[in-house]
């Protein structure tokens, strides 16, 4: 169900007084569905010998979010420097930090290294040689080629940027153990939004299989495998949830078997961004405008900068207006922002009830990829991040986008390359 009953029934009736006091528009978490979520990921692998949940930071990167995954004792995927220093800044370090980039550069490498390190989790064979200093622990990320995905964001693995190759995979590890690696991790990531749990305990198979066939060949065990992310929420309201207490017992049971088999298990890795934080933000937006032409739109003071998703994928967000909810249907209407591109709409032809000027509308399940995907097209600055607290406070986490922040880039010391000027002639000016 998209927004919690729970989230709803704590947020709406202070709705109101929240947006005049911080101003629309605002993304919102909740912090007692964030952790009630975590919970239940914790409760479905309890028959695991240990299980952890990195938290993807690419979902929701704000240090006061990561600081509830940190209190709950996940660690951090990241895929970026910046994501490694917004968990180190929270208290990340070593064992908690799975750094998993793609054409990574040096600098990237070092970041990893620096600072307790992190578990390095490397996307193409070649970059074994590239990395400075072979840590003790190594993983890779593996692409198993033609399988069948589900959906238009991961795409076909043959087609994807990602990965070690299927037939790469058992020379990736003897490459790094060769430069010193003693401990192995096997990752994979093929799943979006994923509802099917089947689809992940398939993928859990497959790489038990292929840390067993590689461990035989290679008289190596892994410390532990990582099924990814990619576990979906369900979006709409018809949409059934993804049955997490099926997925972990029948995980379980593999783990069972790989133990019984080979006298040993690894650790369960899983890496969910959406699954934790998804259904726990919405983006409160206030009605400004209404057009009466082909269509009924209603325009908004949000727009697609602060939530891309409907425009770039056709993604749904359910739509709330609160006050109105009992109200009868009145029409199709587009819930659309004030960006110069027709794709800027938060909803295409919705039944919606009426909607004045003034009104605010709830958009749903925006606490993944949300906010984290913003932008600044047409010079359009990115919303305020506020935490519902458990305890019932509204904390500001994240202040709103500035004009002096978008100009900010344009302040700089001068700098010309003279390409007429004669060999060791260039010159550098500061400002």
């Amino acid at each position: 169900m998209p927004m919690t009953t729970s989230f709803k029934t704590r947020l709406f009736p202070d709705l109101e007084k929240i947006a005049a006091h911080f101003g629309t528009p605002f993304h919102i978490y909740d912090e007692t569905g964030i952790r009630q979520t975590g919970k239940t990921l914790i409760e479905a692998f309890c028959g695991l010998d240990r299980f952890r949940e990195y938290f993807a930071v690419k979902a929701l990167p704000n240090p006061a979010i990561l600081a509830i995954m940190r209190d709950m004792g996940f660690g951090f995927d990241c895929s970026s420097m910046a994501e490694l220093l917004l968990s180190r800044k929270v208290g990340g370090r070593g064992d908690d930090l799975m750094f998993t980039s793609n054409n990574t550069s040096t600098a990237e490498f070092q970041m990893a290294a620096a600072n307790g390190g992190s578990i390095l989790n490397l996307d193409d064979i070649s970059l074994i040689a590239k990395v400075p200093q072979m840590p003790e622990l190594i993983c890779f990320r593996y692409n198993p080629g033609a399988r069948r995905t589900g959906n238009s964001i991961i795409g076909n693995p043959v087609e994807a940027k990602y990965g070690v190759s299927h037939d790469q995979l058992a020379d990736a590890y003897r490459q790094a153990a060769a430069r010193g690696a003693r401990r192995f991790g096997l990752h994979t990531m093929l799943a979006s939004n994923e509802l099917k749990y089947e689809y992940m305990v398939q993928t859990t198979a497959m790489l038990l299989d292929r840390a067993a066939q590689i461990g035989r060949e290679l008289d190596i065990r892994f410390d532990f495998i990582n099924i990814g992310g990619g576990l979906g929420i369900a979006y709409r309201p018809e949409d059934e949830p993804l049955a997490i207490g099926k997925m972990g017992a029948e995980i379980t049971s593999l783990f069972t078997a790989f133990k019984t088999v080979n006298g040993y298990a690894p650790d369960l890795y899983l890496e969910s961004g959406r699954y934790m934080t998804g259904p726990h933000g919405v983006l409160v937006t206030r009605a400004i405008n209404r057009k009466d032409t082909y269509r009924t739109y209603i325009g908004v003071d949000a727009c697609m900068s602060a939530l891309m998703r409907p425009g770039m994928y056709g993604a749904y967000h359910h739509i709330s207006v609160p006050g109105k909810e009992d109200l009868p249907v009145k029409g199709l209407k587009d819930v659309v922002g004030s960006l110069c591109e027709n794709n800027d709409k938060f909803a295409v032809q919705r039944s919606l009830p009426p909607i004045d000027a003034g009104d605010l509308l709830v958009i749903h399940d925006t606490g993944a990829h949300g906010h984290a995907m913003g932008f600044n097209y047409n010079g359009k600055l990115r919303p305020k991040e506020l935490l519902l607290r458990a305890d019932g406070r509204v904390e500001l986490i994240r202040r709103e986008e500035t004009l002096d922040d978008y100009f900010a880039t344009l302040q700089f010391n001068a700098d010309v390359l003279d390409m007429n000027a004669s060999p060791g002639k260039t010159y550098r000016k500061a400002s």
